[in-house]
């Protein structure tokens, strides 16, 4: 068995964006997290504020020697409303793209959806 990684293997760390985005209040999560019956411990907040701090985020991942990123389009921000496409949203995750390519890294973009609320 050769334990050898091969050329173009993708070394990337990938992130959820409810989780480290933080104050997406248009997503089901957030309104999951703040019912009176939830099962979160504790609403996600600010989180680690990534939405704000994303070059900082590509800066450690570039820094850290990895060629790839994967984070999602949250439909939240892009679809805040029902019928409403938020242009600040979609510029936002371009230049998320650009940056990572600016730093050497793959951008590898999904899109993430809020489940529906329960009950």
């Amino acid at each position: 068995m050769n334990s050898a990684v091969p050329d173009g293997f993708l070394w990337g760390a990938a992130t959820a964006a409810h989780q480290v985005e933080g104050g997406n209040v248009n997503n089901d999560f957030w309104e999951m997290e703040h019912r009176p019956d939830t099962f979160f411990t504790e609403p996600s907040g600010d989180a680690c504020d990534s939405w704000h701090r994303w070059e900082e985020d590509l800066d450690i991942a570039a820094g850290l020697g990895l060629n790839t990123y994967r984070f999602p389009l949250q439909w939240s921000r892009i679809e805040p409303q029902p019928g409403e496409i938020s242009r600040a949203a979609l510029d936002h995750y371009r230049r998320m793209v650009a940056g990572c390519r600016a730093r050497g890294l793959d951008p590898v973009v999904t899109c993430s959806t809020s489940p529906c609320p329960a009950g």
